[in-house]
């Protein structure tokens, strides 16, 4: 049984967790205390702070929108900062409807999530692809996160997983720990029907497994997405596998 625990309970982020752990490539382990994703780190607290120092936490990548980490900022004291804005196309398709008059409903919601899950894999090849090349830059611990850390930080810690090797049934577990962990911000207040909230605050099967079809659908598996739109070729690969997964045992 492994001493560390995969959520980091802090008070100003509610969906920070480790990635560590998993058996990934030829039996390996994930290695622990490297790889993190989180919801935005902009409402950590100074000892939520003192406990990502502890960790030797030393970079932040951002995948939220310009408008959102502005609104939101942060510095960690550190952490190198690196910005790979994905715009949220979820909240400017819902404030267009809204405009217009459309109602969201529940369906609509659910084919909004799963179309802007096919559009991490067409439209935002490029930031997944500076994310990887971090990761291979060095391994010092880093955490990739966005505003809620569900959907394209999801996306992001899916591809990273499966690039390790983890199987897809269990990176789909990972995934939907958001859940059990997220909390909604308090202070948000919408005239939205509850239970198209819980569509748009929440994580579902259907949501990652849009983007994972577009992959096979699109680009011909995985392997292929990996290398000719991510840039994972087959050193850059086995790079990968030997910064985060555990040695061999000899």
């Amino acid at each position: 049984m492994d001493d560390f625990s995969r959520s980091l309970p802090l008070v100003g982020a509610s969906n920070f967790r480790d990635l560590g752990g998993y058996v990934g490539q030829g039996g390996r382990l994930v290695r622990w205390r490297r790889l993190f994703r989180s919801d935005h780190l902009a409402g950590l607290t100074v000892q939520d702070a003192q406990r990502l120092a502890a960790l030797g936490l030393a970079r932040a990548v951002d995948l939220r929108g310009r408008l959102e980490s502005s609104a939101q900022a942060y510095e960690l004291p550190d952490v190198r900062y690196y910005a790979l804005p994905i715009e949220p196309t979820v909240v400017q398709r819902a404030k267009e409807m809204a405009q217009t008059g459309e109602r969201m409903t529940v369906h609509k919601a659910v084919e909004l999530m799963q179309d802007t899950y096919r559009a991490f894999v067409s439209d935002n090849a490029p930031q997944f692809a500076a994310l990887f090349e971090q990761l291979l830059a060095e391994d010092t611990p880093l955490v990739f996160h966005c505003t809620a850390g569900k959907d394209r930080t999801g996306f992001a810690a899916a591809l990273i997983l499966l690039a390790l090797g983890v199987p897809r049934d269990v990176v789909m577990q990972d995934y939907l720990l958001t859940n059990g962990l997220y909390r909604r911000p308090e202070a948000l207040t919408s005239s939205t029907p509850e239970e198209v909230l819980n569509v748009i605050w929440r994580v579902r099967e259907d949501f990652l497994q849009a983007a994972l079809h577009a992959v096979e659908r699109d680009h011909g598996g995985l392997q292929r997405y990996l290398e000719r739109r991510l840039g994972l070729d087959g050193a850059a690969h086995r790079r990968l596998i030997d910064l985060y997964l555990q040695p061999t045992a000899v």
